[in-house]
């Protein structure tokens, strides 16, 4: 029996997220299968994988061949890392502590490169959100603004309804306060 790892779909339309699986190669694609090792979510940012690295490695190492797919998945976990490690030490290539070694200072640099990637991506987010929201402040300013020129406006045609004497009165003393033109006497 052959036997492959490939991701297992769920979710819903639009939004799908994945079975990790070891399955008979004839079986249909969400049908039967021998073992799930783990799962897959493209949805977040950065994807979120969770897989039973050691079962992974048993499979790998008894024959399993992964899919397009799972390969990189295996390979950014570095499950094909390890199995390449063991292969150098079962061919006396290397020692098996200079193995995990090289496995730990690959794994330590991948979590900082996580680490960092995902601080870049939060950082970005933060900086979006602030001009999302220094754009929104100034749009409200300018519409209080325009806003308070209206009630202004409104205020002022309200004051000159109540008082169309006390108008009147500004008028004539304004008129009374200009210098009158001289007109000449008639002789």
């Amino acid at each position: 029996m052959s036997t492959k790892i490939r991701l297992q779909r769920h979710g819903r339309k639009g939004y799908a997220f994945y079975h990790i699986v070891i399955a008979d190669s004839r079986a249909p694609r969400d049908g039967k299968f021998i073992e799930r090792i783990g799962s897959y979510n493209p949805n977040t940012n950065p994807a979120t994988i969770d897989l039973k690295f050691d079962r992974a490695l048993y499979w790998l190492q008894v024959g399993a061949q992964p899919t397009d797919t799972t390969r990189n998945i295996l390979s950014d976990e570095g499950v094909l890392l390890k199995k390449h490690l063991l292969g150098g030490v079962a061919k006396g290539a290397f020692s098996e502590a200079e193995a995990e070694a090289k496995f730990q200072a690959w794994v330590n640099a991948k979590q900082t490169a996580v680490k960092a990637e995902v601080s870049k991506l939060s950082e970005t987010e933060r900086a979006a959100a602030k001009a999302k929201l220094d754009a929104e402040k100034a749009v409200n300013k300018a519409k209080a603004e325009a806003l308070a020129a209206k009630k202004a406006e409104l205020a002022a045609a309200a004051a000159k309804k109540a008082h169309p004497e006390a108008e009147a009165e500004a008028a004539v003393e304004s008129e009374a306060g200009a210098p009158e033109a001289e007109v000449p006497a008639a002789e």
